[in-house]
């Protein structure tokens, strides 16, 4: 391992918390300065280049395959690198927070694999930063467990043959950590939370037969991939492991980066194992870039906008196609049913929603997929067993019958369902839920049954700031506008106040969010992430 750098890096009004020591090493701070120093400008370079896009779509209402990759695209010879042993099967996938007991039980889940979340499934407090780092470190020490106050019950791991591959997710690009700061300037929480954990378990990893693993979140271009590929080559020979032991699985989740699969295959193809499929971070995506062009582009209720949709179909076979192509897994979204203690009936609905959603990912041909709950393993498990049977994966369905035009992937006016009254009332009852619990510190949160994301919230307010800025007109007839939203939350709240207690309502963060709520979806400037001005008032 080189010698590490003096460090420069502060820590800035932040409480200390037990055993933090651990994580924040003067050598693994020192690593965090040094990528913080390296990639930073670079960073701050694509964020604006974001914007210069956004404001190219905004002028064209459109969007196409690049035309200065086209030989990148025409070129067969290109291949990923092989998936190592513990990435090659990947039939089913749980998510969630890096929180002490999610930690225990996403490894003991059954799954193949445990996406652990820094990013939008945990709010970017200062002790789940700090303390999710610990909990990992301690994972793969097996010096772990966790007992509920509450119920009495213990959690401890299962062998190591039986847990879950993991593989991590970081905050994106677009995120800084204000509590870690260089000169004075926050460093990107993207690099706080690869840097913290790439330093402390690279090599313990590939002693247990793994490796640093990674889920790449928000991505919105193939240059975005290019300097995550710089990052994974920088940190590899700064600890001293072979080049490309990290492997990286990139969220498809923006609009753009959907018609940038194979160039970010291609710039990550020493360090890339496969791209996921993500939902309401996709259609987010979508609202925020096309969010003033016009009727075609108004997106119904969220809950209408099924993976069946023509649109959304386009966006997961060209996905399968490109990732099978070149050797990369095709993962697919989330099932975030919540199965019931109380109701067997809501619990056969749900299961059979969820089954048919994966029969139907397994049958499209992808290798794997996501859901939100221990209960759900077996189902989605079922699903893919039936495809792939006693092999690890289907990359050798080349999908070459699939042939995706750019106009497909944004053909939002090919779906047959147009905005409701009901679902207006949803955005402003799921945003106000989410956002509350987020600013206590929680980034899953179930709401009516399912788990639920930063990525809702923000597909919930994009929905209110598109319907009301297009004049859109419901299904009752009443046209959506700023007032119109600001009633329907008025009377959210108050429900919310009679239902939970004044008690309850004064100790939550109930006003707050709603007010949160309302700026995001009604301030004529579009705020590019809900969760920048909401870390603006997290606390901790």
């Amino acid at each position: 391992m080189s010698a590490p750098a003096p460090s420069t890096l502060a820590i800035v009004d932040a409480e200390p918390l037990p055993r933090q020591e651990e994580v924040l090493t003067d050598a693994a701070l020192a690593f965090v300065a040094e990528l913080h120093r390296r990639f930073t400008p670079r960073r701050d370079e694509l964020l604006a280049r974001r914007a210069e896009r956004r404001a190219e779509i905004a002028r064209t209402s459109t969007l196409d395959f690049l035309p200065e990759t086209a030989a990148v695209r025409a070129d067969d010879s290109w291949k990923v690198a092989p998936a190592p042993d513990a990435l090659q099967d990947r039939r089913v996938e749980i998510t969630g927070p890096t929180d002490r007991k999610m930690t225990i039980n996403a490894l003991n889940s059954g799954a193949k694999v445990w996406l652990a979340d820094f990013e939008d499934a945990s709010a970017p407090t200062w002790e789940n930063v700090v303390l999710g780092q610990l909990n990992l470190m301690a994972a793969y020490t097996r010096t772990i467990d966790f007992t509920d106050e509450r119920t009495g019950k213990s959690y401890a791991l299962r062998p190591n043959e039986e847990l879950a591959t993991v593989v991590m997710r970081p905050r994106g690009w677009h995120l800084d950590e204000r509590h870690l700061q260089v000169d004075g300037r926050p460093v990107p929480g993207a690099l706080v939370d690869f840097g913290l954990y790439f330093f402390h378990n690279a090599q313990r990893l590939l002693d247990l037969g793994k490796g640093p693993y990674f889920y790449l979140p928000k991505t919105e271009s193939h240059l975005e991939a290019r300097l995550w590929n710089e990052v994974f080559v920088f940190a590899q020979d700064y600890v001293g492991i072979p080049q490309g032991t990290v492997r990286a699985t990139v969220l498809i989740e923006t609009i753009t980066a959907a018609y940038e699969m194979e160039e970010i295959l291609y710039e990550l193809r020493d360090h890339a194992s496969g791209l996921n499929a993500g939902r309401w971070d996709y259609l987010f995506s979508i609202v925020k870039n096309f969010r003033d062009g016009g009727e075609k582009f108004v997106l119904p209720d969220r809950n209408a906008v099924t993976m069946t949709a023509p649109f959304m179909r386009a966006y997961t076979e060209l996905l399968v196609r490109t990732c099978h192509k070149r050797g990369a897994h095709a993962i697919g979204g989330m099932a975030a049913f919540i199965p019931s203690r109380r109701d067997a009936e809501v619990n056969k609905v749900a299961f059979e929603k969820v089954r048919a959603d994966k029969d139907r990912e397994a049958g499209d041909g992808f290798d794997g997929s996501w859901v939100a709950h221990p209960d759900l393993v077996p189902i989605a498990m079922e699903s893919f067993d039936k495809v792939l049977g006693d092999k690890p994966n289907q990359k050798d369905r080349l999908r070459e019958d699939v042939d995706v035009k750019a106009a497909d992937l944004i053909a939002i006016d090919s779906l047959d369902a147009k905005p409701t009254y009901a679902g207006l009332v949803n955005a402003v009852q799921v945003g106000i839920r989410y956002i509350e619990a987020w600013l206590r510190g929680l980034g899953a949160v179930a709401i009516f049954n399912l788990m639920e994301d930063a990525a809702t919230a923000e597909i919930s307010r994009s929905q209110i700031w598109q319907w009301i800025n297009a004049g859109v007109v419901l299904d009752n007839g009443e046209r959506v506008t700023a007032e119109l939203a600001r009633k329907v939350a008025a009377e959210e709240l108050a429900n919310i106040r009679a239902d939970i207690g004044d008690e309850a309502f004064a100790a939550g963060n109930w006003q707050q969010a709603h007010d949160l709520l309302l700026t995001v979806s009604l301030d004529e400037d579009y705020a590019d992430f809900l969760t920048l001005p909401a870390y603006e008032q997290l606390k901790g």
